[in-house]
């Protein structure tokens, strides 16, 4: 793996879900069969082996349930990322917990909230373009 890429995608995810403007595009296949994409604001994440967004649960479990592969895309005049795995909602609620933040008192009463929920992707293949450098591969 191209390291320095990586881990300056890495820093780039980090800090987009650290900023105020952290909004990416997450797409997988819907309950038809059709391609389906959202934004989606990103929570926390370990470079880019995996990220986790907060949202409502809605239909997303059972789309998740029926494919649970997606991808997510992080760009800016500077950079392109793309990442593709495996989705999964996390019911643990200590990790629920760990992932709310105020801004989600706008949407649901707490933590606890049973409409809230965390999203984890974790990335099996990427797709890099950042300082003018490329790296894809997969996720060993």
């Amino acid at each position: 793996m191209p390291k320095k890429i990586i881990d300056r995608a890495g820093e780039i995810i980090a800090e987009r879900a650290r900023g105020s403007y952290n909004f990416v595009t997450l797409a997988f296949v819907d309950l038809d069969g059709y391609p389906h994409t959202t934004t989606i604001s990103i929570s926390k994440s370990e470079g880019i082996r995996w990220l986790t967004f907060c949202t409502e649960t809605g239909a997303k479990q059972d789309i998740i349930n029926c494919c649970n592969k997606a991808s997510v895309c992080i760009n800016s005049p500077e950079y392109h990322i793309s990442l593709t795995g495996t989705i999964e909602q996390i019911t643990d609620l200590d990790v629920k917990r760990e992932m709310w933040y105020n801004g989600l008192k706008n949407h649901f009463s707490g933590w606890d909230d049973p409409n809230y929920c965390v999203l984890k992707l974790t990335t099996e293949r990427y797709s890099i373009l950042v300082d003018w450098q490329e790296a894809r591969g997969n996720i060993t």
